[in-house]
């Protein structure tokens, strides 16, 4: 007797969350593995790429075709968030680094907007360790904070629209590559992060 499949989660949220699964995983380690909260010199490694992630997203965040799919889009960046906790923390914004997102279709934008937004689920998490080192949603960990409306509520109204859209296969299919491209880009970021405060070392 075989097994069956693995079912396939209806709502596409569902499905981009289990597609992006193994990728989620291996970021959250790496993420552990640099130990941002141990010091405020290594939390500042984590904002240059969550700044350069951000940054990289600024293009999606501000353009009037997905704003007209959610309205609330440009509101929704944390790129300035990000600029700001560096300056905070005394330390240069980086340079963009090759690689970046360039012109993705509809499905692909979706796809790596569903991770930003996702992260801010997480967030809540990273914000209070945050406070450890002295650190709050108005100083040098802005980008942590909890947005307007309540983080649940923002990821909720994120979703019921991204559920409810009408994709074509193919749109499907590029959503799902670009989740999964987003965790891949923002895994290479944390790396040249750390790596470029292990050079300067």
């Amino acid at each position: 007797m075989t097994a069956a499949p693995a079912e396939r989660p209806s709502l596409r949220s569902q499905r981009l969350n289990q597609i992006t699964h193994a990728p989620h995983s291996e970021l959250d380690a790496l993420v552990k593995a640099h130990a941002p909260f141990d010091s405020r010199a290594s939390f500042a490694r984590f904002v240059v790429a969550q700044y350069l992630f951000q940054s990289e997203l600024q293009a999606l965040y501000t353009d009037p075709q997905l704003i007209a799919i959610v309205p609330d889009l440009a509101q929704r960046c944390r790129a300035e968030q990000a600029r700001l906790d560096l300056a905070d923390l005394d330390t240069e914004a980086p340079a963009p680094l090759a690689g970046a997102l360039q012109t993705p279709s509809l499905g692909e934008a979706l796809g790596w907007i569903f991770v930003s937004e996702g992260s801010k689920l997480g967030a809540a998490f990273l914000i209070k360790r945050a406070v450890a080192l002295e650190l709050s949603d108005s100083f040098g960990a802005r980008h942590l904070g909890e947005p307007a409306g309540g983080r649940a509520e923002g990821w909720k109204q994120f979703t019921r629209i991204l559920d409810g859209l009408a994709l074509s296969a193919e749109e499907e299919a590029a959503a799902e590559r670009g989740a999964v491209a987003a965790f891949e880009r923002f895994t290479t970021l944390l790396k040249h992060a750390y790596a470029a405060d292990a050079a300067l070392a």
